[in-house]
């Protein structure tokens, strides 16, 4: 083994909604796919790369049983974690990066600088931490909830760990751990700056949130910046898409699902009724999601993203953009 695995990670307590076991995709990358438990927050899905030095994980999920699930394929495959990309500094997609840097402390963060903002005195996460610790204070909230907050206080405490160790600025071609990655720098779209890449040689490319099902998720986007970010995926030769949330797609399917975000901003932005925006979202999601009830939960969230970009000059308060 390259390092002995702390005990507690593997010995986490592992709830019914622990991560499926990775799956292959494309040769020499894996798939270990997020989750949305009822009452809990979500996991982004994780991608994980063969490189020749190691292997080079792309986000890390919220919860322990998450990230206990990216470091037991490294000691399984027997290769150390060479680096942590974050495609967004959302903590469903890297709170677990502490815990894969203290089983492999050489491992480099790559991200944008977005995440200073949120960590700012005024940003999103920290403005987050006072509505936390009253809800800790009060007897209103279940168990489960009281864990999903602690999770984030506990995250908040090590903050540290979502700072990028390389910053990445601008889009580039950059080798990380002998393995060559066209990465993707898109300023104002689901963050202020978004890093998504396209592998060449499996053709996979990595998106990130601006890519999520059952909705796309507006609280701190820009949605014309994220239309662009569409489209730019749109022009890279992908064969594979992976979303932040939802099963892998191809060219087909993301094209059905960008053209579908078009029309839900476009209508968000008109004086169309949010039940009609929202209706329109729900049937584009179709092929997308296998059940009515998944369904209804697209049209729910559609329509309180209409209403929430409407209430907010048709972006999110966060949005930096004009």
């Amino acid at each position: 083994m390259f390092l002995p695995l702390i005990v507690a990670l593997l010995t986490t307590e592992i709830p019914a909604e622990a991560a499926p076991p990775a799956r292959e995709i494309a040769a020499g990358v894996y798939l270990i796919p997020g989750a949305m438990a009822p009452g809990r927050g979500p996991d982004g899905n994780t991608v994980i790369f063969e490189a020749p030095q190691g292997l080079v994980v792309v986000d890390s999920g919220r919860h322990a049983w998450h990230s206990d699930a990216i470091v037991g394929f490294a000691l399984e495959h027997d290769r150390p974690i060479a680096a942590i990309l974050n495609t967004h500094w959302h903590l469903d997609h890297s709170s677990g990066n502490g815990r894969l840097k203290a089983a492999f402390p050489q491992a480099l963060v790559y991200a944008t600088n977005a995440i200073d903002r949120a960590l700012s005195a005024e940003g999103f996460l920290t403005r987050g931490v006072p509505n936390a610790r009253a809800m800790l204070a009060g007897d209103e909230i279940s168990a489960v909830q009281r864990e999903e907050v602690n999770i984030f206080l506990a995250t908040m405490e090590e903050s540290a760990a979502l700072r990028p160790d390389v910053t990445l600025a601008r889009s580039q071609r950059l080798r990380i751990a002998g393995r060559r990655f066209d990465l993707r720098v898109a300023p104002n779209a689901v963050s202020d700056a978004d890093l998504w890449l396209y592998d060449a040689p499996s053709r996979v490319a990595v998106l990130g949130d601006f890519v999520t099902l059952p909705a796309p998720f507006f609280e701190t986007g820009c949605p014309e910046g994220w239309r662009a970010a569409l489209d730019a995926v749109w022009a890279t030769p992908f064969e594979i898409a992976i979303p932040g949330h939802g099963e892998p797609m191809n060219r087909t399917q993301f094209n059905l699902y960008r053209t579908a975000f078009a029309a839900f901003i476009d209508c968000a932005a008109s004086e169309a009724e949010a039940g009609i925006c929202a209706g329109a979202w729900r049937e584009a999601m179709r092929p997308f999601l296998q059940s009515e009830q998944s369904l209804n939960a697209a049209r729910g969230m559609a329509a309180y993203y209409v209403g929430y970009l409407r209430g907010n000059g048709g972006k999110s308060p966060d949005c930096l953009a004009r």
